[in-house]
């Protein structure tokens, strides 16, 4: 996978990775302008009693958290990253923190704004694919420790192998076809029309493993519950990987589109579908409007738990949410800074460790006992090994996936 990764990431397109947190279209340009976060940001910092933070002041870490133009304050992928670091600094109270947003999203603009800051903080948390390029800057900054998620770094354009590890970097991938698969057997066992689909941002490898993800619950479903659950995709929206591969699937061309976002999910309820995984970013929120605006459908969140997103008058249209559990890796990650055993790594982080999961939660789901069980059982035997879903660069396919 990750061979096949290195040899894709000279032409990866300059948006975001980051699969389900709301994103801003990004320009061309490799200059861009870095802004700290206003508003719930700026109240977050200050609830935790780091009215210093943006000064830098204080005799504990000082800790930068880079993230794309949705911010730390987008509901999902950023802020989950960031609700790892008010985690360690709530037990760390002379730690600050200061939110940047890297305005374009441009991966060149995204790995200066980090290199702009690098001598200013102890630590710099990296939010998505966008920041893989930060290895020659870690190396360059050997004091300076970065938190990596959504990718591994690249040095010289070329990403790291697993063992080729930068002392000062801990890099993250996560499962995404873990929780993506648990989608999809949530969508199989609940859907009443027999149609279900996935809504994706880019194809990027995290997109893709969500949709091969789900696509393999829905076959195993199937096969198992005696079901004949359809995956609707629509041809004009099919996604082309970071190799040139098409991948099929429903992607909506950014992470940022909501009218196209909202078209889409339109355009796929138009074909019988009642439940949509949506992993497509802010594009991912018209998606939402379009099952608010009909009739019987439901949706299932991304990354982190989405269901009060899915609010909706008196009714709620999430059905639950895969989900990837970042914050944990953040809080820990600063925790052995703190500590003094923080160490360079290149991890893929798995349902082994519970970095990958959907909400089950009562009050926060909408799912069947019956179907939560199944679920579980099957999140048994992903945990175990028995079960492994396709993944973008894992050599397993929708097609080919077996148990």
């Amino acid at each position: 996978m990750k061979k096949a990764l290195a040899f894709a990431l000279a032409a990866v397109m300059t948006f975001s990775l980051a699969a389900c947190g709301g994103e801003t279209t990004a320009d061309n340009s490799s200059e861009a302008s870095v802004s700290t976060v206003e508003g719930t940001v700026e109240e977050a910092v200050e609830s935790t009693g780091e009215e210093a933070a943006q000064e830098g002041s204080g005799e504990g870490l000082k800790i930068a958290i880079v993230s794309s133009p949705s911010g730390v304050d987008d509901g999902s992928f950023n802020q989950d990253n960031y609700n790892g670091v008010l985690k360690f600094i709530e037990e760390n109270p002379s730690a600050t923190v200061t939110p940047i947003r890297e305005e374009s999203g441009d991966s060149a603009a995204a790995v200066q704004a980090v290199a702009d800051v690098v001598a200013d903080y102890d630590v710099i948390v990296c939010c998505g694919f966008q920041f893989a390029g930060i290895g020659d800057v870690a190396q360059e900054n050997p004091d300076t420790k970065f938190i990596l998620i959504d990718s591994w770094p690249t040095i010289g354009g070329t990403e790291v192998t697993e063992d080729q590890v930068i002392d000062n970097v801990y890099a993250a991938y996560y499962a995404e076809q873990e929780s993506g698969f648990y989608a999809g057997m949530a969508a199989a066992l609940s859907t009443t029309t027999g149609k279900v689909a996935v809504v994706n941002g880019i194809a990027y490898p995290s997109n893709v493993n969500y949709q091969y993800g789900f696509e393999c619950g829905v076959k195993y479903a199937n096969e198992t519950e005696g079901l004949n659950v359809e995956v609707v995709e629509l041809p004009s929206y099919a996604g082309t990987d970071v190799t040139g591969a098409n991948v099929g699937g429903n992607y909506v061309g950014n992470f940022s589109d909501e009218a196209t976002g909202k078209v889409l999910g339109n355009a796929l309820i138009a074909e019988g579908v009642d439940i949509i995984f949506v992993a497509a970013g802010a594009s991912g929120n018209g998606v939402f409007t379009a099952a608010k605006e009909a009739d019987g459908v439901m949706v299932i969140g991304c990354d982190v738990d989405q269901y009060d997103d899915g609010a909706n008058g008196d009714t709620n249209v999430v059905l639950t949410s895969g989900l990837k559990v970042m914050h944990d890796t953040v809080y820990n990650a600063l925790n052995t800074v703190k500590d003094g055993t923080f160490a360079g790594a290149n991890v893929t982080l798995t349902a082994a460790t519970d970095s990958t999961g959907y909400v089950s939660e009562e009050g926060r789901n909408q799912l069947s006992a019956e179907a939560i069980e199944k679920i579980d059982a099957a999140q048994a035997l992903v945990k175990s090994g028995e079960i492994v879903p396709a993944a973008n660069f894992n050599g397993i396919t929708p097609e080919t996936f077996t148990w």
